[in-house]
């Protein structure tokens, strides 16, 4: 067994947090590192250390491994977990981890390389008869080759960057008359963000559902599968809600599904916790897209509904030890959903809307979890991801979760930024929400910026605003009796704050 006393988590916001709360619950000392604009994170006060590793810009400090590496040899680091995003998946990190002497908490960097690469993942996998999108299966630059295969596999299909993630290198062609310029494109935007112009084909599928499927593997060779997580709900391709389970699986095809993602986690001797992602066609039919080599952001949907915490899962494996489960003794219990509440303007495109934290009250109450790294007062970088938080729910049925979400969503104030929660709550009383009739579409098919806008007030409703502001500003200027100051004072500063009163 490698015993892990002391771990770094080289990361920032509500998963370094997160991290380190669950490492503190298992005795360990831990370490932050910040950047200079996170000096007063909530992560930096919460963790037994805290070291700056450079400016604000990501280049300069969480992506710098070097720092990193200087600070465990400083502080008698044993080990590192990376959270998400940042060095997470990057196998070049994991080795100088290794090198070091130090424990990486998540995959080998080959198991990275193999699914790093979405060729080399299909390649991987086709010995386990997993089911492919069909195209082609092997990096192309050519064009004209390109337009032959496009042309067998039948329009739409998907120009897709081979290192790609994010949407980023990706094309969707619907006529051959496009294909060529979407083609440079997809090429040029793969070049810049992964500094690898390797693109491939794929057709595209229609209304697709997008499922993904949480596993564990420990060094002993036993891996299962932690059920599915239903992320459908996207803009750009980054997921903003998600659930589990989904509602559409029937137990056949959630068995099948699992057994696949176990496969496919074989397939490169994989060990930690990670996530094998598939289309679901109209059909019913599955494809494997993508193996992500880490832990998910949507991860606290899956601890919810199965009762396991997957951060101390991955500890754990990362000191050796087996899996103390095996898939039988696995179930899903209730339905959990989540809904990622960024600092974002959802009637402008979702753009990013970066200030100040004025008004931040988190929801409570039963069946309500918030994984987030921000207080009151405090504000947006300009420099990262404006997710705020991740708003958890979980209930006995997927109406309960999403009753409790709707609360959730009510209770939670913020104001002094733009954010998703309104969204959120137009999503989960969509019917198409409710009903589980959506896909990958649902923002393209259902939603507008003008469904969140306030309704314009009738003549009457605005008579009558007028007639309450008058009223409002008599009682404003008469004085106030000694007998009515205690009832004054007693109101509900909650509903004060939802009215905007101050």
């Amino acid at each position: 067994m490698k015993k892990i006393t002391k771990l770094l988590v080289a990361n920032r916001g509500e998963i370094a947090l997160r991290v380190l709360r669950s490492a503190k619950e298992m005795g360990l000392q831990t370490v932050a590192i910040y950047s200079e604009a996170d000096r007063n994170a909530l992560h930096v006060r919460y963790a037994d250390e805290a070291v700056c590793v450079g400016p604000p810009a990501s280049k300069d400090s969480y992506l710098r491994g070097d720092k990193i590496l200087d600070v465990c040899r400083q502080l008698g680091v044993d080990a590192i977990h990376p959270g998400y995003g940042f060095l997470s998946e990057n196998a070049e990190f994991a080795r100088q981890v290794q090198e070091a002497g130090l424990i990486f908490v998540g995959p080998s960097p080959e198991a990275m390389d193999v699914m790093g690469d979405k060729l080399s993942a299909k390649q991987a996998v086709k010995a386990y008869n997993i089911p492919l999108v069909p195209g082609l299966d092997q990096a192309i630059t050519d064009v004209q080759a390109a337009k032959q295969i496009a042309q067998q596999v039948g329009f739409p299909v998907l120009i897709k960057a081979s290192a790609g993630g994010g949407g980023k290198g990706m094309r969707l062609v619907h006529h051959m008359d496009e294909f060529e310029e979407q083609m440079q494109l997809a090429v040029s935007e793969a070049t810049s963000a992964f500094g690898d112009g390797a693109v491939f084909i794929e057709k595209f599928v229609t209304g697709p559902r997008h499922i993904e499927i949480q596993v564990l593997g420990d060094e002993h060779g036993n891996i299962v599968h932690l059920f599915e997580r239903e992320c459908s709900i996207q803009r750009r391709h980054q997921k903003v809600i998600e659930e589990a389970p989904s509602s559409v699986l029937t137990p056949e095809l959630r068995a099948e599904m699992g057994r696949c993602a176990v496969d496919v986690a074989r397939a490169c001797n994989y060990t930690g916790a990670g996530t094998v992602e598939f289309l679901l066609d109209d059909q019913r039919n599955f494809y494997f897209l993508e193996m992500n080599t880490r832990l998910q952001v949507e991860h606290p949907v899956t601890e919810q509904i199965t009762g396991l915490d997957l951060v101390k899962e991955q500890i754990k494996v990362a000191q050796g030890l087996p899996l103390a489960f095996r898939q039988e003794e696995l179930a899903i219990q209730g339905h959990a959903l989540e809904l990622r509440v960024y600092a974002e303007d959802p009637q402008n495109n979702f753009l990013p809307d970066i200030g100040t934290l004025t008004t931040y009250v988190r929801p409570q109450g039963p069946g309500v979890r918030v994984d987030d790294g921000f207080e009151q007062g405090m504000d947006i970088p300009i420099y990262y991801d404006p997710m705020i938080a991740k708003l958890v729910t979980f209930g006995a049925t997927r109406q309960e979760a999403i009753e409790r979400m709707l609360r959730a969503i009510d209770e939670y104030q913020i104001t002094g930024i733009e954010t998703t929660l309104g969204f959120g709550r137009y999503v989960l009383q969509h019917p198409a929400f409710v009903s589980g009739n959506f896909d990958t579409n649902f923002i393209r098919d259902h939603f507008t910026a003008e469904t969140l806008k306030p309704a314009v007030p009738d003549a009457t409703t605005a008579k009558l605003a007028a007639v309450l502001t008058a009223m409002l500003m008599t009682e404003k200027k008469a004085p106030v009796a000694a007998s009515d100051a205690p009832a004054a004072s007693n109101g509900s500063a909650w509903k004060r704050n939802r009215l905007g009163v101050r």
